[in-house]
């Protein structure tokens, strides 16, 4: 399949729909197991991989005013709506060649896109009305939220960092509220800014100036990222190496964006294919069964689990079971990262 590369261009909202990617979780447990099942069952090649994924959402960068509509920013903040997380994508660095409106300080830039979040979600509290009368429990703890929110947002607070209950912050979830959602900030910086002690600088000196924890802040170089995205797989790691590193831009992305997520993955192995899957930390067996089909939540009866290394040790399912490595375990099991599965469910 050939890669698809999003429009780019030197000026002003090039970008009006938002570009959506698609990208798979590197995981090189996935070939080790595709080896194991080639062995085990005889197989004449090795059965396919299918990783995990992450959905990255490019929407056009935010400017000032965009909560009353500049730059056509209502548009652009009804995408950021249905997204998970936020990434902050922020230049680092000088380029007379590049078209920008605002300022070239990363700092300004974020200040900017907090604010004009902030206010966009001040819009939405605004339409919120007293339940006057009404003795709806989930109704009125909605409107203590919602007072709540309104004040910490006029003092420039996101929303996550308003202090709410555990019973506030979950009525206010049907609000929506853009500053609610966990993000982090991607820092674009030039080529030379990515050797590894220069970009763990940038990155320390952001935080340091703007108050976000440095696990919130991943570095990469746009310009490179595109140069790999064109690469075949040995030529990039190649690449990379060139550049005494052992990850792109975008693999430590998604490693952050999982860790923000709470996101974990668990994986399955046969002889038509090796996959992994994503869950959220917690997730008991039938609810990641219903990850596969959501009839196997349903139907649930067990799930027979084994470590990713005694898989390997054991040569598959077979001889992990033959050396007592396999547990079979019940509907209140909370599945853990790595664990080899294979799910029973009833007809």
């Amino acid at each position: 399949m050939a890669k698809q590369q999003a429009f780019v261009a030197n000026y002003p909202f090039a970008t009006i729909e938002p570009n959506v990617g698609v990208i798979p979780v590197p995981d090189e447990r996935l070939t080790k197991l595709a080896e194991v099942e080639k062995a085990e069952h005889r197989m004449d090649r090795l059965p396919p991989e299918v990783p995990a994924t992450i959905k990255f959402v490019d929407v056009a960068g935010l400017v000032a005013g965009a909560h009353k509509g500049e730059g056509l920013g209502n548009k652009f903040l009804s995408h950021i709506r249905e997204v998970d997380a936020v990434a902050y994508v922020l230049r680092v660095f000088e380029d007379p060649d590049i078209i920008r409106s605002g300022s070239t300080d990363p700092q300004s830039d974020l200040s900017v896109l907090t604010t004009e979040l902030i206010l966009a979600d001040l819009q939405t509290l605004e339409k919120q009305s007293e339940p006057r009368g009404v003795k709806d429990p989930v109704a009125l703890r909605r409107w203590s939220a919602t007072e709540k929110l309104r004040a910490g947002l006029n003092k420039g607070l996101r929303a996550s960092a308003v202090d709410l209950n555990e019973e506030e912050r979950e009525a206010s979830n049907e609000l929506h509220l853009l500053t609610a959602k966990p993000f982090l900030v991607v820092l674009n910086l030039s080529e030379d800014g990515l050797g590894s002690d220069l970009m763990t600088e940038k990155i320390n000196s952001f935080s340091k100036e703007s108050g976000i924890s440095s696990e919130r802040v991943v570095g990469i170089s746009a310009k490179i990222e595109s140069e790999l995205a064109a690469l075949g797989k040995d030529e990039a790691l190649e690449y990379l190496h060139s550049m005494n590193m052992d990850k792109s831009g975008l693999e430590r992305l998604i490693v952050r964006g999982f860790e923000l997520l709470d996101l974990m993955t668990f994986l399955t192995a046969g002889e038509k294919e090796v996959r992994a899957w994503t869950i959220s930390k917690g997730t008991k067996a039938p609810q990641a069964a219903g990850v596969i089909h959501t009839d196997f939540e349903k139907s649930f009866i067990k799930a027979d689990v084994v470590t990713f290394g005694d898989f390997l040790a054991n040569h598959g399912w077979l001889g992990s079971r033959e050396n007592g490595k396999v547990r079979s375990e019940g509907k209140e099991y909370i599945m853990r990262e790595g664990n080899v599965v294979e799910f029973k469910v009833g007809s």
